[in-house]
């Protein structure tokens, strides 16, 4: 089983959902992450509330949805976008593409202690997501 989640910087909400979906999917499954536009960095405030739950994220890199493989691409099962200004790539006809928008965690106009709320609840609409994903897809 291949799933890509996709969002523009791949620094927070992609991230976060890959994360999530290796610790909540059995190991054979290929996940993976990218960006339209990848960031520098994954930002700090995802790796901190993945550590929160146990889930190491830190040496995790952003990703252009350019760089991933074709031989991937050309066999995924799932694409599932997490923003409005996602775009996807070309995928095969049968890939199910899902959308899950959820708002930006990254804020530069919030305080620490409100960008870590931010990014917890990204991290727990995208676990809850993740939940009735398993349950809809039969995984």
């Amino acid at each position: 089983m291949n799933i890509l989640f996709l969002c523009v910087g791949n620094s927070a909400r992609s991230q976060i959902a890959e994360g999530l979906a290796k610790d909540m999917l059995p190991n054979s499954f290929d996940i993976r992450s990218a960006g339209s536009l990848p960031a520098e960095n994954v930002h700090k405030h995802a790796i901190l509330v993945m550590n929160d739950v146990g889930i190491d994220i830190s040496k995790n890199t952003t990703k252009s949805i350019k760089s991933i493989d074709e031989k991937f691409i050309n066999n995924l099962d799932y694409v599932i976008t997490l923003c409005a200004q996602e775009v996807c790539p070309v995928v095969p006809e049968a890939t199910k593409i899902f959308h899950w928008p959820n708002e930006d965690p990254d804020n530069d106009n919030f305080s620490d202690i409100q960008s870590k709320n931010a990014f917890i609840k990204t991290r727990e609409s995208i676990f809850i997501l993740l939940k009735k994903f398993l349950i809809t897809e039969s995984i």
